[in-house]
């Protein structure tokens, strides 16, 4: 039984009369009545009784109809909802932290745009936690994190792997060296990222393994505040070395050894089966966009 063979039916059990159906439905009043004999020979029972006046519904018919309503009523919600999901699948949005220089995805974002005009994006700046929280709740579509335990909810690829700097100001009594080892910071005031993002949990187990606590003096999630705090001779701060480079303040960076701190970065998205064309392009051209070049030069 098709779908347009029942829409046909309707039109009919609506107007009561084959003519005024086929006219509402484009078609000609001997091939309507063709496809209704068809559907009753297919149902192996008759639909209408014809009298003179109009048509009327046989008991089967009216079966029939209670069920075609029905089909008809799911068919609405399901259009409506599929022009719901393509308009949604439409507006990307992407969690990213503000320790990452923005500027290459927007110049990534902006080339996916010119590609696919159609595709919206919203921004959404948080810590690294809070942002794989979100995709795991269905509340972002893709993330930039720092990697953590393995989350069986989420997919990943890792694009950024590079190496933890020390930033001190300018008048600091490290700042004429050129490294520095770690545990020589044991008696330094550490400015640190706040609790949602990751690299506050490097910095902090590093400093554990060989044998200290950072002393915490204050806390942000704002990139800017640490630089100004750095330069103001407030305390040092342990930042990538990407990141270092777009630093414009009075200040002076290291390198940190034994150990060296590894920063890895990683763009991810919920694990699904049913992801949308939309995401997995822009998978495919994320992928070949951020592994081609480093994204932070």
């Amino acid at each position: 039984m098709e779908i347009k063979h029942l829409q046909y039916f309707m039109e009919v059990t609506r107007t009561e009369n084959f003519t005024s159906a086929a006219e509402n439905l484009y078609i000609t009043q001997p091939a309507l009545s063709r496809i209704i004999k068809f559907l009753e020979n297919e149902l192996g029972t008759t639909l209408f009784i014809r009298t003179r006046k109009k048509l009327l519904l046989t008991e089967a018919g009216h079966v029939l109809k209670k069920h075609a309503l029905k089909i008809e009523q799911q068919l609405q919600e399901l259009g409506e909802e599929l022009d719901k999901v393509v308009m949604l699948k439409k507006h990307v949005r992407i969690g990213l932290p503000t320790i990452v220089n923005s500027t290459f995805f927007s110049q990534l974002i902006a080339s996916f745009h010119q590609e696919y005009p159609d595709v919206t994006f919203q921004l959404d700046e948080d810590g690294s936690k809070a942002i794989e929280d979100k995709v795991s709740h269905d509340l972002l579509d893709f993330g930039v994190v720092v990697l953590r335990e393995n989350n069986e909810d989420i997919d990943y690829f890792k694009f950024v792997k590079e190496k933890l700097k020390l930033v001190v100001p300018s008048s600091h009594h490290l700042a004429g060296r050129q490294e520095v080892l770690l545990n020589e910071l044991k008696e330094e005031p550490f400015i640190m990222f706040s609790r949602e993002f990751e690299l506050r949990n490097i910095v902090i187990n590093a400093c554990k393994e060989v044998g200290f606590q950072p002393i915490i003096i204050s806390e942000t999630s704002q990139l800017d505040f640490i630089e100004e705090m750095v330069a103001s001779n407030l305390g040092i701060a342990l930042l990538p070395e990407s990141t270092c480079l777009e630093l414009t303040g009075d200040i002076h960076t290291l390198t940190i050894t034994n150990p060296e701190i590894e920063w890895n970065l990683a763009m991810i998205w919920k694990r699904d089966e049913n992801i949308s064309l939309v995401a997995k392009e822009f998978i495919r051209f994320a992928k070949l966009k951020l592994n081609d070049q480093n994204p932070l030069d």
